[in-house]
């Protein structure tokens, strides 16, 4: 898949819904650490397709100087706009993913961050979709 060839919409809408598959399969693979960093990424690829898109773009409360490009400045846009109510605790998310990206996390919990990543991925748009509409998945990914 070629997200550039997706567009700048389409494009992170399909990685984020790809990512969801992907990093809910680490998790019951017990690839605790890598279902993590692959969810945070479905996650910033959420947040960017929310802001690329104009329609939803104008309902955003966006202050100047704001970088449009930072994980945690959108998701506190998206907290401002009342698009997000604040269930989620995105703090703890990253730090969690920063975790993961240094060490294993066996018997990790994930339940919880699974549960709050498709709650803001729900009242985002992303999900529910259709599993039967993405690509297969390569049975050689990690």
């Amino acid at each position: 898949m070629n997200e550039d060839d997706l567009g700048p919409v389409e494009g992170p809408l399909q990685r984020a819904r790809l990512h969801i598959r992907g990093g809910k399969r680490r998790l019951r693979q017990g690839k605790i650490a890598a279902g993590i960093v692959t969810l945070y990424d479905a996650l910033s690829c959420a947040l960017q397709w929310y802001l690329a898109s104009p329609e939803r773009r104008a309902r955003l409360t966006i202050l100047p100087g704001e970088d449009l490009n930072d994980d945690r400045t959108l998701y506190s846009i998206l907290l401002r706009s009342r698009i997000l109510d604040g269930s989620f605790d995105f703090d703890a998310f990253d730090r969690v993913t920063e975790r993961a990206l240094d060490q294993e996390m066996p018997g990790y919990d994930h339940r919880d961050i699974l549960k709050g990543v498709e709650a803001v991925m729900t009242r985002l748009g992303v999900m529910p979709f259709d599993e039967a509409d993405l690509p297969p998945e390569d049975p050689y990914t990690f």
